[in-house]
């Protein structure tokens, strides 16, 4: 049998669930099989309504070393075109419960853009950020030149994506790619502790602040502003407001239904 190349861990801690990508031979290289299976685990997570965050993770080798060159080395423009593979990361793009990326290794080429697609990164004291798809003869396809061009700035981007240097987790984290750096052997419990912090949270509020923050990156200020606004007034729609609000008040913890 083959093995499973994406596990799925329910109830890592309360309303977090873990996904581990698990091709750990191949540095988790990102296959159209694994992509289909994350898609799919992902669509399967966003249904449960015990699950309110996720972590995606690798293991301490590799988040992702890139996409599978040799399923794709062979391909012609027009088989690139009809085997679609980005309609797959269109997918997840649409997820709308947040997703913590745990980085430990290499997260490069399509590892790299993968982590981005994420809503926050944890990051190992050994992880590695790249684009190194230009030594290859090609460029990034899933992101690399527009997601990194907005979290690092255009120098740092298009030094990372016309050299291919791989970057460390210091300068992910000064650049403002990621969000802390954690020892190696506490990449995975941090991510699940700061999802663990996002769980606790209204489920609609989440969703609805999620989508109002990646407005920001395809609209212009003002109307970004026009959607965060009709966001905020939806929510006083909501039973997690009146819950929220009420247990400010009454000075204790809110018990959130996501309804």
């Amino acid at each position: 049998m083959q093995p499973e190349l994406i596990i799925i861990h329910q109830q890592v801690a309360p309303y977090v669930a873990h996904i581990q990508l698990n091709r750990p031979k191949d540095l988790n290289a990102l296959n159209l099989q694994l992509m289909g299976e994350l898609r799919d685990a992902l669509k399967q997570l966003e249904a449960d309504n015990q699950v309110r965050a996720i972590v995606l993770s690798g293991d301490e080798r590799a988040f992702a070393a890139g996409a599978d060159i040799k399923q794709m080395m062979g391909n012609s423009a027009i088989d690139m075109y009809n085997i679609d593979q980005f309609s797959t990361w269109d997918t997840i793009k649409k997820i709308k419960k947040p997703i913590i990326a745990a980085v430990s290794g290499f997260a490069l080429g399509g590892g790299c853009e993968l982590a981005m697609l994420c809503d926050m990164i944890v990051a190992s004291e050994t992880a590695r950020f790249g684009q190194p798809e230009i030594k290859l003869g090609v460029m990034p396809g899933a992101g690399g030149t527009q997601r990194l061009t907005r979290a690092v700035g255009k120098a740092l981007a298009m030094e990372m994506v016309l050299t291919g240097r791989f970057i460390t987790a210091q300068e992910a984290l000064h650049a403002g790619l990621i969000n802390r750096i954690v020892p190696v052997e506490l990449f995975l419990q941090e991510a699940i502790k700061l999802a663990a912090e996002v769980a606790a949270m209204s489920p609609l509020a989440l969703k609805m602040a999620k989508e109002a923050v990646l407005k920001a990156f395809d609209s212009s200020l003002e109307e970004g502003l026009v959607f965060e606004r009709k966001n905020f007034y939806l929510l006083f729609a909501s039973d997690d407001q009146k819950e929220g609000m009420k247990a400010f008040v009454e000075k204790r913890q809110p018990d959130f239904k996501g309804k």
